[in-house]
């Protein structure tokens, strides 16, 4: 089976690695809730591949939570972490997303020879590979896109039942109009990011 987004993968393999991690990041953008990171070492074997697997906002909603179903079954081993808005705002959001990513990566039950990491660099003991816009382009990183997304859309579904005048079903915690409008109208609610809102607004300010 030759899938384009196994490049990276096919190369360590080829140098002798067996557990290949993907770790990635879903909600560093969004005014409200959790960041949230997954990390996942997918079996390589050809019978093993999951074909469809890439970024997670190039995937519809119905075919993401298909794909995440199967991602966990068939993973060797997965750890979803999430950091919640108190964290992101007492240490920002950069630094918030490389704890959440890390973490992740320690959570595995497999010890990985190598993590593929999107974008970033992170303060972990094994060997990592950054790799740019990797949720597309490696098939393990977009793999841990998808079930870290799954995860914070269902989490951001059911904190609408807590709060549900802000609509974060439809939105999931990113600046939409009606979001925007709702926070100017009865102010922000415990899992606003209170930084977020106010670098917002200071920016509309200067505009």
């Amino acid at each position: 089976m030759t899938i384009s987004n196994l490049e990276y993968e096919k190369k360590h393999r080829e140098l002798g690695v067996t557990y290949i991690a993907g770790v990635d990041e879903v909600g560093r953008g969004p005014l409200a809730g959790p960041v949230v990171c997954a990390s996942v070492i997918m079996p390589l074997d050809d019978d093993k591949i999951i074909e469809g697997i890439t970024d997670s906002k190039k995937i519809s909603e119905k075919k993401r939570k298909v794909l995440s179903d199967k991602i966990k079954e068939v993973a060797l081993s997965y750890c979803i972490y999430e950091i919640s808005p108190e964290v992101i705002d007492e240490i920002n959001i950069l630094e918030a997303t490389k704890k959440c990513m890390s973490s992740a990566v320690n959570g595995l039950k497999i010890e990985p020879e190598v993590v593929f990491v999107d974008a970033l660099k992170l303060d972990i003991s094994y060997p990592q590979e950054s790799i740019i816009k990797g949720d597309a382009l490696s098939y393990s990183i977009g793999a841990a896109s998808i079930i870290a997304k799954v995860y914070r859309d269902e989490l951001m579904e059911k904190l609408d039942e807590t709060y549900p005048e802000y609509g974060f079903k439809k939105h999931k915690g990113y600046g939409t109009k009606a979001h925007i409008d709702t926070i100017k109208e009865i102010g922000p609610c415990p899992i606003h990011r209170k930084t977020f809102i106010k670098n917002f607004w200071g920016q509309k300010e200067k505009k």
